[in-house]
This record gives C-alpha cells, sequence and structure tokens, in this order.
C-alpha cells in the first residue's frame, strides 16, 4: 500500500513495507519477555502502529524506527515494575501529561463528562503508580500567546525583501516534521518559532516542576497522553534536551487509544482523583479548551490579539469562511472595504500541499495559516479516532466533537496561572529566559536548525 501523504519521489528514500498503515514496529508484549514480568505486563500488550498523519517511513531513519518503538505500554510498565523492584534512591518520579484533545475521546470510550473522564483517567493512572497526572492546557497557553507575540513581530518586521509572512503554525509534529525532513527552505523560514504544547510542557516538568520537587530531570520520567503517532517522533527532536541537561522533555508518548486499552484490560480498583497542577495546588478547575473547534485553537487567538495589537480593532466571535472544502478555511478583518488580516486554517495533507506549492509560487495570500496534518484536525488524530478496519471512526468522531464543543473557552491571556509562572519559571514575559525555554529552531534535509532572524 502506497503512503497516501508523500509523493513518488519523496517516499523514495526507503523502502516501504507492504502495508505502512498498519506496520508495527516492534514493540514485544511484556508477557512474552521473561525478564519483565509483573503485576502489569498482562496491560502491555496495546499494539504500536505507525498509521500516522505525515510522518511515513521516508521521513524515519532506522535509529528513530527504534526509539519509537520503545515509547510504547511496555516501556511505561517497565518503570512502574522498577520502582516496585529498585533501591527507593533510584525510583523514577512518573508524571503523565494529558493532551486536552484527548479528553473527549476519554469522555466518549468512558460515557462520562469530560471532568469526569478526567478524573477517572487521573485515578486509573495513579491505581498503577504513576506520582503525577497534569492538563497540557497550560503548555497549549504558553505556545499561543508566544505565537501571538512572534506574529506581530513578524508583521511589523515583513517587507518584499526580506518576507517574514505568512507565518505557519509549528503545533502539529506532523507537518513539522515533513517540513524539516521534506520540504526545507524556503518552508521552515516561515514556521512559527514558538514550540508546539508537547515541547513546552516537556520543559515545566522537566525544569520548573523538578526544580520546586528538588529534582534532577532525569528523576523523571515523562509521559504524554496523546491523539496521534507524531507526538512519539515528535519527543525525538533532537533540539529538545538541550536546556534540560541532556534529559528529554518526554520519555514516553502513549495515544489515547493505548491508554484505553491498558484501561479496558485492567482489573484494577480505581478510585477517581483529581489532576494535579504544576505549581503543587491541588484545587480542582474545571476543564476548559481553547477557541477551536478540534485543536488548540492558535488561529483564533493569534487572530483576535493581532486584530488588537494592530490595528485597534476588537473581534468577537470569528466567522470562518469555507475555500477548497470545509478543511480549508479563512479569516479576514476587513474595514472601509479593505482587508487588513487574512487568515487560513488548512488541515490535511490535500490541502497543506496547496499552500506549499501557492508559497513557493509566491502566491499565497494569507499572513497567517494554521497547518494541521490531520484532516479535521486534532481530534482525527489516528491513535484515538481509527477503527479497527483502519478507516475513520466517524460516529466517534463526531461525537468527540460534540464533547470538544461543550467545553467552556479560556483565552491564554486570562489564566492567572500562566502568568505566575512567566514571572516565577521565566523572570517575565519578555525575559531572555522566554527564548530560551519557550522557542526553538528548524532544519531543512541535511542542513542544521536555523530560523529566520526576528528580531526579539
Amino acid at each position: 500500500m502506497k503512503c497516501e501523504h508523500c509523493t513518488r519521489k519523496e517516499c523514495s528514500k526507503k523502502t516501504k513495507t507492504d502495508d505502512p498503515e498498519n506496520a508495527s514496529v516492534g514493540a514485544p508484549s511484556p508477557a512474552q519477555d521473561s525478564g519483565e514480568k509483573g503485576e502489569f505486563h498482562k496491560l502491555a500488550d496495546a499494539k504500536i502502529l505507525l498509521s500516522d498523519c505525515l510522518a511515513c517511513d521516508s521521513c524515519v531513519t532506522a535509529e528513530e524506527g527504534v526509539q519509537v518503538s520503545q515509547q510504547n505500554a511496555r516501556d511505561f510498565f517497565r518503570v512502574l515494575n522498577l520502582n516496585k523492584k529498585c533501591d527507593t534512591s533510584k525510583h523514577k518520579v512518573l508524571a503523565v501529561s494529558v493532551c486536552p484533545q484527548s479528553l473527549p475521546y476519554f469522555a466518549a470510550k468512558l460515557s462520562l463528562s469530560v471532568t469526569d473522564a478526567s478524573r477517572r483517567l487521573c485515578g486509573f493512572l495513579k491505581s498503577l503508580g504513576v506520582h503525577y497526572v497534569f492538563d497540557m492546557a497550560v503548555a497549549a497557553d504558553f505556545s499561543i500567546l508566544e505565537s501571538q507575540k512572534e506574529f506581530v513581530r513578524r508583521y511589523h518586521q515583513h517587507s518584499e525583501e526580506e518576507p517574514m509572512l505568512p507565518m505557519l503554525t509549528s503545533a502539529c509534529p506532523g507537518w513539522v516534521r515533513y517540513a524539516e525532513r521534506v520540504l526545507g527552505h524556503p518552508i521552515t523560514p516561515h514556521l512559527c518559532t514558538a514550540k508546539s504544547p508537547q515541547q513546552v510542557m516537556g520543559s515545566l516538568v522537566k525544569d520548573y516542576f523538578a526544580r520546586r520537587q528538588n529534582l534532577s530531570p532525569d528523576q523523571i520520567f515523562h509521559v504524554i497522553v496523546a491523539p496521534c503517532y507524531d507526538r512519539k517522533l515528535e519527543a525525538l527532536r533532537e533540539d529538545v534536551p538541550t536546556a534540560l541537561n541532556g534529559s528529554r522533555a518526554a520519555d514516553c508518548v502513549l495515544t489515547s487509544g493505548e491508554i484505553i486499552q491498558m484501561m479496558e484490560q485492567s482489573d484494577l480498583s480505581v478510585k477517581d482523583a483529581a489532576m494535579d497542577t504544576l505549581s503543587g495546588d491541588r484545587k480542582e478547575e474545571e476543564v476548559r479548551r481553547h477557541d477551536s473547534t478540534s485543536s488548540d485553537g492558535h488561529l483564533a487567538h493569534v487572530f483576535r490579539h493581532a486584530a488588537k495589537e494592530l490595528f485597534n480593532e476588537d473581534v468577537g466571535e470569528v466567522t470562518y469562511r469555507t475555500l477548497r472544502n470545509k478543511d480549508f478555511r479563512e479569516v479576514t478583518l476587513e474595514k472601509s472595504g479593505e482587508v487588513l488580516l487574512r487568515f487560513a486554517a488548512a488541515y490535511g495533507f490535500r490541502n497543506l500541499q496547496n499552500v506549499v506549492l501557492k508559497l513557493k509560487k509566491g502566491r499565497l495570500p494569507f499572513h497567517f495559516v494554521e497547518v494541521l496534518a490531520c484532516a479535521g484536525g486534532c481530534l482525527s488524530g489516528r491513535g484515538q479516532a481509527q477503527a479497527e478496519d483502519g478507516r475513520a471512526d466517524r460516529a466517534l468522531l463526531r461525537q468527540m466533537e460534540g464533547i470538544y464543543a461543550a467545553i467552556p473557552v479560556r483565552a491564554p491571556e486570562t489564566s492567572a496561572h500562566v502568568q505566575e509562572l512567566y514571572q516565577e519559571w521565566l523572570g517575565g514575559a519578555d525575559s531572555p529566559r522566554v527564548r530560551e525555554a519557550l522557542h526553538t529552531a528548524y532544519q531543512g534535509p541535511g542542513q542544521p536548525a536555523s530560523s529566520r532572524d526576528i528580531k526579539w
């Protein structure tokens, strides 16, 4: 089966398996490993499939394939079992961070409200031996806020001689991997340098939280629960460990579907529990989301911020106009018949290809494009929205979309927790530490990491 996401030329780097959509990356069950048996071994049979969104095997080296294969339930339970066996001085503190787009999946599968599903999930993980469970919404707040500021900077610095626009979002790891490994220059300079929510969360857990707990980064085993398999590849990004003394920001990524398999196979007694906060305050907050139908909502939040900062225009509801299809839409800010801002959302590889082609030809009419690899957005990630036959589970997707839409929206600017973290963790919203902790650089094929010189 040919990978639908790549052209023949792009896929020629490797010989594909007969069925890459269902090719296992070779994660044996702990039940088959006599050296790792323990009371959790029967839960660790979740199969790892590289049926991800964009990162087909032309983008995955042999070494990365091995590293991805290690990010599975077996590795997770290995750490849990070692904590039960080894000397306490060698124990790992297990921290799990849950993506906001995973919560509607758990709510649908468990037939619970989003808040109750998050408490059930947290209780289950802690019954296994996990010490802390975090909601990743705070990391998405940081990613959106930094994207907002970067867009305004790029807008002011943009010129025909030095084009800084359009700015392309960088929260989707499948899209970023494709841009770096296949497209390269002139696409990568247009990628927003703000780290993705997963990368930000890794910095928060391995840096801020570790210091508050008097732990070194390598004493924490950090697990991400995410909707798609591309998050496993994102955990391998080379620049992520640099600020963490060589410790990876995410040690293991498990999809929502893998966690549900564990829950379904478990006979442990579970007591619901509230999610933890990075500051240690155990006060439970209502689950919130950002302004988007299926993802972290960079477009809507950046659009409102830019309209206010650049043109002193207050935008309430963001109105989308469908272009080529339902996954390619635009938003404009107009005044006196003049278009001041033109933003677009491009989801799925066909729309992504159209954006890239027009950008290369200098005919892309947008200031900002929110790019996501999965048609339908992050809720559609194959780690949670795929039926047994490999196709999208349409009924489940509709259910998740309804659940997600019902979650109250919170603007990142209104989060007192984020403002406190800017001060306590980074020394202010405009400090040099912000660039180090919340931004990244990109590389093209065979090139060192680099980014456009944005004046900070």
